[in-house]
């Protein structure tokens, strides 16, 4: 069984090593369970392997059953860390939600660190990984642990730069709540619903509590993203990353201001591509300042489509529907009419 990067189990074939084209191979990937059942394979069969493209070992068939009939069956529990799996009913793959499993640091840690997350300018993937090879760090919340003695003894870490580190790490801790809920690498949860469950619940705590019923009372938030959220903070070791965060002074709260105007009130907007003259992020936040609402997909009852350069299948969505469709022009336009 292998654990990738984003929690999912993937079984793996064992057999005898085999050369194929000049080459020695003694496994591959059965992809998930369905996989397994398709080809109908148990411990002890002969199976017939290709190397897909030359490349990659592929288990075609079974070409002969050995004396083992136990059939196969995903583990409880994840095999590198014990935290017990996850499976969604519509889902083939069954995952370790535990953001701290050692399967999963290196690249929870990288996500955490990113710059529609917490924004850690400077913690690329050599310190990172430099930081777990040492044990520096057993997952986020040790980040915010780290002293100057430690990191300026990282190789290729002047003084200086350590320094620009640690400040960069404490000023993370003022990120708004919704960078945090990213951050933390919730499956199905991007930054568009991050920023959703931070406008609804207003704190980590409320949540981390929230039933499914309540998770899916929130605008746009389906049965998939609100289990997803929920396994989540099931898990104890989750819960206890959050109160480490919570005590090292990470933010945990949405700071609410009310709208300074009511240009957009009762108008629901969707943004698509790219716009020259501001990021997407500042004009959903000029819309919401005005008393209007930004949605992710669009509807008959969206009421503007903000169209920049490469936009995506929203914009032939609109098109179809018959939703105004406003380039940047028009938008600034709309702005500045009273």
């Amino acid at each position: 069984m292998s654990v990738g990067r984003t929690g999912v189990l993937t079984p793996f074939a064992v057999f005898e090593p085999v050369t194929i084209g000049g080459v020695t191979v003694s496994k591959s990937t059965l992809h998930n369970l369905d996989e397994v059942r398709r080809l109908n394979v148990h411990a002890g069969d002969t199976v017939l392997v290709e190397r897909a493209g030359e490349v990659i070992p592929h288990v075609l068939s079974v070409v002969k059953h050995g004396t083992e009939e136990v059939e196969f069956q995903m583990p409880a529990k994840c095999p590198v860390c014990g935290t017990r799996i996850h499976k969604d009913e519509d889902q083939v793959a069954y995952r370790c939600v535990n953001v701290s499993c050692p399967a999963r640091r290196r690249e929870s840690i990288l996500h955490f660190a990113g710059r529609h997350a917490m924004n850690i300018d400077g913690l690329g993937e050599k310190i990172v990984v430099q930081l777990l090879d040492r044990e520096l760090v057993k997952n986020v919340a040790d980040l915010y642990k780290l002293n100057l003695d430690t990191v300026a003894g990282l190789d290729r870490m002047a003084e200086k730069s350590a320094q620009n580190l640690l400040d960069e790490i404490e000023a993370s801790k003022k990120a708004p709540l919704p960078r945090l809920i990213y951050a933390l690498g919730i499956d199905f949860v991007g930054e568009r619903t991050a920023q959703l469950l931070a406008a609804h619940f207003g704190s980590m705590e409320k949540l981390a509590n929230a039933s499914l019923e309540g998770l899916m009372e929130v605008n746009e938030v389906g049965p998939k993203v609100a289990q997803g959220v929920a396994d989540f903070f099931s898990e104890p070791v989750n819960k206890k990353l959050i109160e480490r965060l919570r005590a090292a002074g990470v933010n945990m709260k949405e700071e609410r201001s009310e709208p300074k105007g009511t240009k957009f009130a009762g108008k629901t907007f969707v943004f698509t591509g790219t716009l020259a003259n501001r990021t997407r992020e500042a004009a959903e936040a000029i819309v919401v300042s005005q008393g209007g609402k930004v949605a992710s997909s669009v509807s008959k009852k969206t009421s503007y489509v903000v169209v920049g350069s490469d936009p995506g299948s929203k914009f032939d969505k609109a098109k179809a529907l018959g939703v105004p469709i406003l380039d940047e022009a028009g938008f600034e336009k709309l702005l500045s009419e009273r």
